[in-house]
């Protein structure tokens, strides 16, 4: 409690303190870069010392600095034993090798639910003396609601195939991803597709051109995918440098064809046999699959929530963040089986004391108010954030730098510091600071997350001053001028100067 009394302290007087001028190197090269300075926030805290208050109360788009919110409430709400889990269950019976009934395959926000990993949970399956499925595949995304938010989503840019654009759903087989290898030589294109997908081929309609092979992209369009009876055909189109080779990654399929194929090219593999079809399950027969009375048959959990968490700061994955964000409105650590579904919202209460039917909730909504009153207990006023997916990749999320320093101060102080700390980039040495500030004292000591969208530029971390004492940073640019390498060099100018900061 002292601690949150402690931490409202230091955030008023942030919210009080006069808009400090931005410090002179700073400004002056703000200036250079043709940014005004009304359209930078930043915070620099040292200890409890405010050192700069910039347009602090502002709210500003914050790019994926986003998943700071995400990741520290994560660790510290789900906790560092919570793991995703994928289950094959049945309500069948097997006889003679034979499933007389349905395969159930259940989401469980398993991020590391990967095509080696589905093999792994059918070869137990054939261990178990499994060969024959009669019944159908039944796909279970229902944990998350709505269960596919990715239907029917407008594009966020002009690259949905990529993988960065990815909108998980709580059964998310391998990504949904296919890796294209494309190889070119003077005359001709050879593309081929991994993982192997039942009735899947890849067909080149590219066209050689005479380009520098780091310019592939430049005439690269999201390709295309053509159905002919039980046939798929992916179709590149577009240009392709002549003598060239590159691997990309795709995400195109429509995700329950993607499972199906995977599942008939991997079962026929492992010897064997199903003339079933997938099919997705209802919110009723999701209940009734969980409901006891079925049979599990195999099981894969994730890796702990603080491995995810690193992956999810240090390369800016946008697909764990969201799967991160929205277990927090449908999942809970289970020291046994990694994670359990949170029960049912409670119903409301209505006028004259009767009860309503539950109110409908979406797991969206149920993620953020867990964030926004992990924030309120402490002492960081949630007044206008504004939350979509918990990742960034988002034109319409935004917090002010107070609130994220808020955030850094009251982790500083959490019991899972050492996770969150681990979790973030170091300058110059790995993520997505891999490159920068070499020439600086920050680097190797620096560790801040990183946000980069169209005229957006920000980060938020901890960077050590010039004696080694710990300072909280953050620096938010948001401006049609932030792009090529302007606001970069904005953000990257005041780690640098903080690391330079003798102590006072």
């Amino acid at each position: 409690m002292m601690r949150r009394l402690l931490l409202a302290t230091l955030l008023a007087a942030i919210g009080a303190s006069a808009q400090a001028a931005l410090p002179e190197p700073i400004a002056r090269l703000a200036a250079e870069k043709g940014i005004p300075e009304d359209a930078i926030g930043a915070v620099v805290l040292r200890g409890d010392q405010v050192l700069v208050s910039h347009e602090a109360a502002r709210t500003f788009t914050p790019a994926s600095t986003m998943k700071l919110f995400t990741t520290m409430v994560g660790l510290d709400v789900l906790g560092p034993q919570f793991r995703g889990r994928t289950e094959l269950r049945t309500t069948g019976d097997v006889v003679g090798g034979v499933l007389h009934g349905d395969l159930v395959l259940r989401g469980g926000a398993d991020g590391d639910f990967t095509a080696d990993v589905f093999t792994h949970m059918l070869e137990k399956l054939r261990t178990k003396g499994i060969r024959k499925i009669d019944g159908n595949l039944v796909l279970d995304r229902q944990l998350w609601q709505p269960a596919r938010a990715d239907a029917g989503a407008p594009p966020f840019d002009e690259s949905p195939e990529a993988y960065y654009n990815l909108i998980p759903d709580a059964l998310l087989l391998n990504m949904n991803l296919q890796t294209l290898d494309i190889a070119s030589d003077a005359k001709s294109i050879k593309a081929s597709v991994l993982p192997e997908l039942d009735n899947v081929r890849v067909r080149s309609e590219l066209t050689l051109v005479d380009r520098d092979c780091t310019k592939w992209e430049d005439g690269w369009k999201i390709p295309e995918y053509v159905r002919n009876g039980s046939h798929l055909t992916v179709v590149l189109k577009g240009t392709f440098p002549r003598n060239c080779s590159k691997t990309n990654v795709i995400n195109v399929l429509d995700r329950t064809d993607y499972a199906e194929r995977l599942f008939r090219a991997t079962w026929e593999r492992l010897g064997g046999q199903f003339n079933g079809m997938a099919v997705e399950a209802s919110a009723e027969q999701s209940r009734a699959f969980n409901s006891g009375a079925s049979t599990l048959l195999a099981e894969h959990v994730s890796r702990s929530l603080p491995e995810m968490v690193r992956d999810t700061n240090k390369l800016s994955d946008n697909g764990l963040a969201r799967t991160i964000f929205l277990s927090l409105g449908s999942l809970q650590a289970d020291p046994v089986q990694g994670s359990r579904p949170l029960p049912d919202a409670a119903p409301t209460e209505i006028p004259g004391g009767a009860e309503a039917a539950p109110a409908p909730m979406t797991t969206n909504a149920r993620s953020e108010m867990v964030i926004r009153n992990w924030l309120r207990a402490h002492g960081i006023d949630d007044t206008g954030m504004v939350f979509e997916n918990g990742s960034g990749l988002s034109r319409i999320e935004r917090f002010s730098p107070e609130q994220m320093a808020g955030l850094l101060k009251a982790a500083q102080n959490s019991l899972w510091a050492p996770e969150f700390l681990t979790s973030l980039p170091i300058a110059a040495i790995d993520g997505t600071m891999k490159r920068r500030l070499k020439e600086s004292p920050a680097a190797m000591h620096a560790r801040v997350k990183t946000g980069t969208l169209k005229n957006v530029v920000a980060i938020a971390g901890y960077v050590p001053d010039a004696n080694g004492q710990q300072c909280i940073v953050v620096v938010m640019v948001n401006h049609d001028r932030a792009g090529n390498g302007n606001g970069r060099a904005l953000v990257d100018g005041v780690i640098d100067w903080v690391s330079r900061i003798p102590a006072q």
